[in-house]
């Protein structure tokens, strides 16, 4: 997804319209993310939760979560005139992970939102964007009610390359997913200048 370029650090062009992928396990705040920085209407396919996801969707920490995203959620960020951000959410329950691949074609990017309730949720997501060598970072989304830990003790639960950023983040908050954003783009253009690769990554 281009329609032109802007350049980076060290002559890095990035395209101008850019897919990113907003991507963790269920009830991570993908959708909320997506809502709370999206400078048009969100575009979102949440269904109400049934009884068909009994002992299928785990609520265990987000027992008041009533609705489930069955397919994607869509938003449009810009930053000044040179750079479109396209977000795509990625649904985060293991029987809609059919779509992923969809998703993620053509994209140069990936937040991982992850929730330290469930921290183990997130697993999925960073084993996917690892084996598709797609640039991420991982958005610790500090719940009201959630434990605090450090981002060094995040990042060694995870596993994850030294070189990923991790961070803290409020999804409510239309500036924390910002920062959050430009987190990515800038984690971007290094992994591409490191690799020399012209191209979005999952092209």
């Amino acid at each position: 997804m281009e329609s032109g370029h802007s350049e980076g650090e060290g002559g890095t062009a990035l395209p101008t319209a850019t897919k990113i992928l907003i991507a963790g396990g269920f009830g991570v705040g993908k959708t909320t993310l997506v809502g709370s920085v999206s400078e048009t209407a969100p575009l979102r396919t949440e269904e109400i939760l049934s009884e068909k996801g009994i002992g299928v969707d785990d609520l265990a920490g987000v027992e008041s979560k009533s609705t489930t995203t069955v397919a994607m959620d869509f938003g449009r960020i810009s930053f000044g005139e040179d750079l479109v951000l396209y977000l795509f959410g990625t649904p985060g329950q293991d029987r809609f992970w059919f779509v992923w691949d969809e998703l993620a074609h053509g994209a140069l990017g990936a937040v991982v939102l992850a929730d330290t309730r469930r921290l183990a949720d997130c697993f999925p997501s960073v084993d996917y964007f690892e084996r598709h060598h797609l640039p991420f970072i991982v958005a610790v989304n500090c719940f009201d009610e959630a434990r605090r830990y450090s981002l060094d003790e995040v990042k060694l639960a995870l596993s994850i390359d030294p070189d990923v950023p991790v961070m803290l983040c409020d999804a409510r908050q239309r500036e924390s997913s910002k920062d959050v954003l430009i987190t990515l783009i800038e984690h971007v253009r290094k992994s591409r200048s490191r690799a020399g690769d012209p191209q979005p990554a999952g092209s």
